[in-house]
């Protein structure tokens, strides 16, 4: 039995649709970082399972407001567990969220509306939910890693109800 056809993507012409991930330049690989932060949120695993946590405890270098790090250049010197993303490792990160451009571009499908690529607009991730803007509820330096358990939230593994809309909202 074969696969059914893939749908067909409006999103053809783009660079993520003809380039593999290896071929990008440094500013497009850069670019498919929508801007949400959900990846510097601290997350657990269960080590029985393997299954992955979020919390809303950010990075100690996460500036919550602007979902920006506050140190990007030099980010894995002052955080060692800090993962870079590269073309390898988003194809195998199981704790990179569903609406993360750079895991969406390595399974083959399309980046959506609030991505700033597509509504060349930064702010439509905070406009569609998908960012931690006003859900951070303390950083790594203000809560003990003993007492993550009691921080654990379901919203970075999820995407938004208007996340998911074929295209941006009427205001």
């Amino acid at each position: 039995m074969t696969a059914p056809p893939k749908p067909p993507s409006a999103q053809e012409g783009f660079f993520w649709k003809t380039k593999t991930l290896e071929e990008m330049s440094n500013v497009e690989w850069e670019s498919l970082c929508d801007g949400c932060a959900r990846c510097c949120l601290e997350k657990l695993e269960d080590e029985d399972t393997g299954k992955i946590y979020f919390t809303h405890v950010s990075c100690k270098l996460l500036d919550s407001g602007l979902c920006a790090c506050k140190d990007y250049a030099n980010r894995s010197d002052k955080v060692p567990d800090c993962v870079r993303l590269t073309p390898e490792n988003v194809r195998t990160l199981n704790w990179l969220p569903p609406s993360c451009g750079y895991r969406l571009v390595a399974e083959g499908r399309d980046l959506y509306w609030w991505h700033p690529l597509i509504s060349g607009d930064p702010n439509t991730v905070h406009e569609a939910g998908v960012s931690v803007r006003g859900r951070v509820q303390g950083t790594e330096n203000e809560i003990a890693d003993a007492d993550l358990e009691d921080h654990i939230v379901q919203w970075p593994a999820l995407l938004p109800k208007r996340a998911r809309l074929k295209k941006r909202p009427q205001s």
